[in-house]
């Protein structure tokens, strides 16, 4: 098919061109006028929809875990969803999972779990406009950093979220790590006798926030003269547990994950079979251990710490 030819044009403007040009100039010194007061807004979360009207009110919860490949772990994740669930019975709620590595192991079994971002974006797309976000990590690590990015990106945004709040993890304060620590001690099998140590086995990393794992450590010895931490991936480690053991005397000993959920690393790394776990160390050293396959979002109690920095999560979205 011919395309017309442009009509030829003279090396003058016409008095058409001179008013197009002039309208073009006035539109463009508005824009310029109004553009900067109205970005600001949106991207501190306006929820002004498009021509000028709100968009209406619908609030959600959004829970955010490492997560977990093991079907072992999931009554972590259901006890906390239910206790959510029937403290805001008016909010909806929806999960992520900041793993990367778990959410492709479950994708491939046909279990799709969305990444904070992901999940995100679809909240957005479904038109809510307020959310509270609630870290379900143990400290204020690499996963919570790459958390706080997250919504910080979400919150600049225009056109995003009325309001986007975050709320902590487990171990943010030295109030929490009192309460926790406390609670732990609380929650030790009920048929202990008082030589037998209790063990805990937290990740731990090379993250700054390691420095809680530490303190977690100081404030259980300080609470039971037999109870101990160590970590799998930072400091204190299993050796040094190991040597206070056998500082001790200690021939007896519970193990129990210090984490949300018994998965991979309790399964394995602390109750495992092989040379390397924590069980097999320890009873070469002399120590008969008893695993306690169970995270510490099965216990009622702990969850409610987290259940408290998410009301103030959404408290914050009023």
């Amino acid at each position: 098919m011919n395309t017309p030819s442009a009509a030829p044009r003279s090396g003058f403007l016409s008095v058409l061109d001179l008013r197009r040009l002039l309208r073009l100039a006035l539109l463009l010194a508005l824009a310029s006028a109004v553009a900067i007061p109205l970005i600001v807004p949106l991207a501190a979360g306006s929820a002004q929809a498009g021509h000028g009207a709100a968009k209406a009110e619908k609030s959600c919860i959004l829970l955010v875990a490492f997560g977990s490949s093991m079907d072992e772990a999931q009554a972590s994740f259901d006890n906390i969803d239910r206790k959510v669930r029937a403290a805001f019975p008016d909010t909806d709620v929806r999960w992520a999972y900041t793993s990367r590595i778990i959410r492709k192991k479950l994708a491939a079994r046909g279990r799709v779990i969305p990444s904070p971002a992901e999940a995100l974006a679809t909240l957005l797309d479904e038109g809510y406009t307020r959310v509270a976000v609630q870290s379900l990590h143990t400290i204020p690590g690499q996963e919570y950093g790459d958390l706080e990015r997250t919504i910080e990106a979400f919150r600049r945004m225009p056109e995003g979220f009325a309001r986007l709040t975050l709320g902590r993890p487990l171990l943010s304060s030295t109030e929490d790590l009192e309460r926790v620590a406390d609670l732990l001690i609380t929650l030790a099998p009920k048929q202990r006798k008082a030589e037998q140590a209790l063990v805990f086995m937290g990740h731990g990393t090379e993250h700054p926030a390691n420095v809680y794992y530490e303190a977690m450590a100081a404030r259980l010895a300080h609470l039971d003269g037999r109870a101990f931490l160590g970590t799998v991936e930072g400091y204190p480690t299993l050796e040094d547990v190991a040597r206070q053991l056998d500082a001790a005397k200690i021939k007896q000993a519970y193990l129990l994950p210090f984490m949300s959920v018994a998965g991979d690393h309790a399964r394995n790394d602390m109750a495992g079979d092989e040379d390397d776990s924590w069980k097999s160390v320890l009873t070469k050293r002399g120590v008969a251990c008893t695993p306690v396959l169970k995270g510490t979002a099965e216990y009622d109690a702990v969850v409610d710490v987290w259940l408290d920095h998410l009301s103030v999560a959404v408290e914050a979205l009023r």
